[in-house]
């Protein structure tokens, strides 16, 4: 809901909802109704079994979605015009939607190099206090993304943030105010014509290696599109706190967040009149 309500205040003015098709009925009737009355919706389902033909058999025991980039795919058929996407459960400030609007508002798109961008957070805004957290590391020049590199167990630490790679053997120290990805993205309808052409290949080279768990990442596909040199991200800097609950203690922190707020005005109380 904040984030919907930070994006409409940002200019924004449809929101599409990328659900599996077996929650619709509870989905709508516990959030949908609710927003269908202040914005447009759309919906798209993100099946196991929406894949070309050619690789259904072939994969019929997969039980699991086919990950980020897919539930982008996904939504392929109501996505016309640039757009931005974010995880449904985290919290991202509202100057991050400013800031990502702004930059789609101006996109000038030219055929030759598509335009994209990531709206990066100071790694010490998105850490808990309640155990490690996988984050995508970004590694810029002069603002522009070179490339994500994903690190999947950061802490905080006494003397400051760092990840390990070997189960905490060694730890390799992190700047606090390291830029990392939160999956706030902002892409041109090109975007999912690069989705569409790496699937296959994903299908095809990927998924073989680990038939029932490979993932198809979305930044893994931005990561592809920088190095061809086939776009370019902007990197728009947030000094917002993000908050998700990624472990139970996460949960009464966030509820405080969200509530001191709507206390201060940043928020109305209720959010939807």
């Amino acid at each position: 809901d904040y984030s919907i309500y930070d994006a409409m205040e940002a200019g924004f003015d449809k929101v599409v909802f990328v659900i599996r098709k077996d929650l619709e009925k509870d989905f709508r009737e516990i959030i949908g109704n609710r927003i269908e009355k202040v914005v447009e919706v759309a919906y798209a389902y993100q099946e196991v079994d929406d894949i070309p033909q050619a690789y259904r058999e072939r994969f019929s025991g997969r039980t699991k979605p086919w990950g980020t980039g897919q539930a982008i795919l996904a939504a392929r058929e109501v996505l016309k015009e640039p757009f931005i996407v974010i995880n449904a459960d985290d919290f991202y400030g509202g100057e991050a939607f400013k800031k990502i609007g702004a930059f789609l508002r101006n996109v000038k798109e030219n055929g030759e190099k598509a335009h994209w961008a990531m709206v990066g957070y100071h790694l010490k805004n998105t850490l808990t206090e309640n155990g490690h957290v996988a984050r995508g590391v970004c590694v810029e020049k002069d603002g522009v993304l070179d490339t994500i590199v994903e690190r999947t167990h950061i802490e905080k630490r006494e003397d400051g943030p760092a990840y390990t790679e070997d189960d905490g053997a060694t730890w390799h120290a992190l700047d606090e105010d390291t830029t990392v990805s939160m999956n706030l993205w902002g892409f041109t309808p090109d975007f999912v014509d690069a989705l569409k052409k790496d699937f296959v290949s994903f299908l095809e080279n990927d998924v073989p290696k680990n038939p029932l768990k490979a993932e198809y990442f979305l930044p893994f596909v931005v990561n592809d599109q920088i190095r061809d040199g086939k776009a370019d991200v902007t990197v728009l800097k947030s000094a917002d706190k993000w908050f998700g609950v990624t472990y139970k203690a996460d949960k009464p922190v966030v509820m405080a967040a969200l509530a001191e707020m709507m206390q201060n005005g940043t928020y109305p109380d209720p959010l939807w009149k």
